[in-house]
């Protein structure tokens, strides 16, 4: 038995590009990935602001929007219609979304806000999945409400809200936290595409945000308007295993590309209860691994206090507990941008789940060990949450000898290792001791 030891540590630095800052997305010719117009990969990492348009002022929101741009983020996912009281609770001006609660009746003024924070993400590099409306205004299972759409309505202001913002960087999240129960929720959903589809056309992409456990395809997977299927692991289990979701979408028929849009909050309580615990950087960034190496197109982070803009003179949502100015700067954010970075410095594309390859290591309680080979054989990805023990057949990689690294994925640095034969047989020991939230990255690629 061979064993790899660290050599070196060299830097890596978050490069952020704005070379794409006018084109459009699609679907790539894999039905796998996003791409921009001309072709060039796009990795969605995505940050949940569910509140943004509607408590931020204008200068709070560029704070906001800049310090997410610098971090690597591509899309910005915030609701026109907000969660908490979004229809009669005023904007920071003031300014509600409609005279009265009547989708009919918008108010320019409060729209005249969300162009201006859509207009400058657009400006920072970011498209923004915007959601027309929280899911409380069609299906009110909790929340405030009111339920003010009808599958009339829906279509109306569906291409009011696509006229607005048709010609902007812009991804549209239908549902908003809630799951259709029945056919008058679906034909509102599919009302409000309509319109929106009408004045956009093909040139935005469409996704749809259901509940926690839930995902997109149960409803919509053979709809044409649905482009990327999304699912929400969410907040319940200290050991979420949102990689089984990612790979039970990534196999359906008619392939769609499929990411998380919502797993577990850093700095939330677990299952809602402070009894458990709070979700760390730990628990966010491993998810972010699993559900890319298991096939996804991309990741959502989302932090507790930031999705509800929480500040001290405002009802805490959940316990949440940091004020959002200090909650931008949560480790997690960083480490969210830098499995971005890692990525895009790879032709990340063409890999394909493999989990095969994996002969020995952990595979239960959270410690699963998981692994991703390039289609053409140049390198492989596998993902150690624990830093525990493993070895992996690496008879797939296309050239005899073989160049390996660790990648700290919590600090952005990379450990040179040994050149390997891939025919020896290697156990990869991660640096330093196995211990939950001692996890690492390996890279093999060939020479």
């Amino acid at each position: 038995m061979k064993r790899i030891f660290s050599l070196a540590i060299v830097g890596s630095l978050l490069i952020l590009s704005l070379n794409t800052i006018g084109q459009q997305l699609k679907i790539s010719q894999d039905q796998r990935h996003i791409v921009f117009s001309d072709g060039k990969p796009f990795f969605w990492l995505g940050d949940t602001a569910w509140e943004l348009f509607h408590r931020l002022t204008r200068e709070e929101a560029d704070l906001y929007l800049q310090n997410r741009a610098e971090k690597g983020f591509s899309v910005i996912q915030a609701v026109a219609l907000a969660e908490l009281d979004g229809l009669q609770t005023p904007n920071a001006y003031g300014e509600k979304p409609f005279a009265g609660i009547d989708p009919s009746k918008p108010n320019e003024a409060y729209f005249e806000h969300v162009d201006y924070i859509v207009n400058k993400a657009n400006e920072l590099g970011m498209f923004v999945g915007l959601l027309p409306t929280w899911g409380d205004k069609f299906n009110r299972q909790w929340g405030v409400g009111p339920v003010v759409f009808n599958a009339n309505n829906a279509y109306d202001y569906g291409k009011y809200i696509g006229k607005r913002y048709k010609n902007k960087k812009i991804i549209w999240i239908l549902g908003g936290d809630r799951n259709p129960t029945g056919e008058g929720h679906l034909a509102i959903i599919r009302s409000m595409v309509k319109g929106i589809k009408e004045e956009v056309g093909g040139t935005q992409l469409f996704t749809y945000h259901p509940m926690g456990g839930s995902n997109s395809a149960m409803w919509f997977h053979n709809d044409d308007w649905l482009n990327i299927n999304m699912f929400q692991s969410g907040h319940g289990e200290a050991d979420n295993q949102n990689y089984k979701i990612t790979t039970h979408i990534y196999n359906l028929p008619s392939t769609k590309p499929v990411l998380d849009g919502e797993p577990c909050y850093e700095d939330h309580p677990i299952n809602w209860n402070v009894d458990n615990g709070w979700f760390s950087a730990f628990e966010s960034r491993r998810a972010g691994w699993w559900s890319i190496l298991a096939g996804a197109c991309g990741n959502t982070y989302g932090n507790h206090n930031i999705w509800q803009m929480w500040q001290p003179d405002r009802i805490a949502i959940s316990a949440a507990r940091t004020a959002w100015q200090q909650a931008l700067d949560y480790p997690g954010a960083f480490q969210a941008g830098y499995m971005k970075s890692f990525f895009e410095l790879l032709d990340w594309q063409k890999l394909v789940p493999k989990n095969e390859i994996i002969k020995s290591g952990p595979n239960t309680n959270g410690k699963e060990i998981l692994a991703a080979v390039a289609n053409d054989g140049a390198f492989l990805v596998a993902y150690s949450p624990y830093g525990m023990n493993f070895n992996l057949d690496l008879s797939t990689l296309n050239s005899q000898l073989l160049h390996a690294k660790w990648f700290n994925p919590k600090n952005n640095t990379y450990i040179n290792l040994d050149e390997i034969n891939k025919g020896d047989d290697v156990e990869f020991d991660p640096p330093a001791d196995p211990e939950r939230g001692n996890d690492w990255v390996l890279l093999i690629s060939s020479r």
